[in-house]
C-alpha cells in the first residue's frame, strides 16, 4: 500500500511540501495521484502524474501545486505554495493501480484506488 504522508500548520501565503513514500509498488509504473478531503465535502482529486509523467491538476491548485516523483525514493511529492485557507483538508496520495490518470470528465476520480496513503491533516490559518 501508498504509505506516508506528512502535512502539517501553515499560514496563508506560505508554502508545504507533503511526502508519500509508496511501499508495494513502483511509482515509476504507476499513476500517482493526490486527493483532499475537506470537512463535510467529498473526496476531490487534485494532482496526479502518470506513469509516462502526464500531469493534471485541478482548476483550484493549478499554478499553485506541483506534483513530482522521485523514483530512487520511491516517492511521490506535493508542493504547496500560496497556500490558501480553502486548502484546508485531510490530504491522500493514492495509485490506481495503472499507468494512467483516472480523470473521468475532466475530474480525478477517487474510484478505483488500488492503493491509498494514510491521510494527513493540512491546516492553513493564520
Amino acid at each position: 500500500a501508498a504509505a506516508g504522508v506528512w502535512g502539517g500548520l501553515v499560514q496563508p501565503g506560505r508554502s508545504l511540501r507533503l511526502s508519500c513514500r509508496a511501499s508495494g509498488l513502483n511509482v515509476a509504473n504507476y499513476a500517482m495521484s493526490w486527493f483532499r478531503q475537506a470537512p463535510g465535502k467529498e473526496r476531490e482529486g487534485i494532482s496526479c502524474i502518470s506513469s509516462h509523467g502526464r500531469l493534471y491538476y485541478e482548476d483550484s491548485v493549478k499554478g499553485r501545486f506541483t506534483i513530482s516523483r522521485d523514483i530512487a525514493s520511491n516517492t511521490v511529492y506535493l508542493q504547496m505554495n500560496s497556500l490558501k485557507t480553502d486548502d484546508t483538508a485531510v490530504y491522500f496520495c493514492a495509485s490506481p493501480g495503472v499507468m494512467g490518470c483516472t480523470v473521468v470528465n475532466g475530474d480525478l476520480s477517487h474510484h478505483g484506488m488500488d492503493y491509498w496513503g494514510r491521510g494527513t491533516q493540512v491546516t492553513v490559518s493564520s
